[in-house]
This record gives C-alpha cells, sequence and structure tokens, in this order.
C-alpha cells in the first residue's frame, strides 16, 4: 500500500482567454480566475467543495492535505 500524499498540487496556467486556469493532479478539480487571487481563492474553494463529506484517503491523502499550486 502507498503511503497516503501530504499535498494537493496544482498547475496554474494563463488560457488564451487571458484568464488564469488552475487544475489539480491528485483530485478532479479545474477551477478559473481573472487574477491569480481570484484564481486562487477559487481553487481552495473548489478543493474544500469536493472533498466535503468525502474521506481523504479514498483519494490518497492524509486528513487535511496541503494544496501546493505553481505557476507555469
Amino acid at each position: 500500500m502507498n503511503p497516503l500524499q501530504q499535498n494537493i498540487h496544482a498547475y496554474i496556467r494563463l488560457d488564451e482567454e487571458e484568464s488564469y486556469v488552475a487544475e489539480c493532479m491528485e483530485i478532479a478539480v479545474v477551477t478559473q480566475g481573472k487574477t491569480l487571487d481570484e484564481v486562487s481563492q477559487n481553487l481552495v474553494e473548489a478543493v474544500s467543495l469536493h472533498l466535503d463529506g468525502e474521506d481523504p484517503a479514498e483519494f490518497g491523502l492524509v486528513a487535511q492535505p496541503a494544496l501546493a499550486a505553481v505557476l507555469g
């Protein structure tokens, strides 16, 4: 059995419409925003909603994983 991951990794990029798009690698979460602040806030909210009422271990995550985002 693999150890549970401590972090949820997200990749943030600029799309064709000059909006930021954030996509998580470990879970099925994608969100966007017009600024880095907006996409960051949307990412935190989307991850929280995705994991609400779920067992993070089912996603291979510890109970309270950290969110790590990289701008690329």
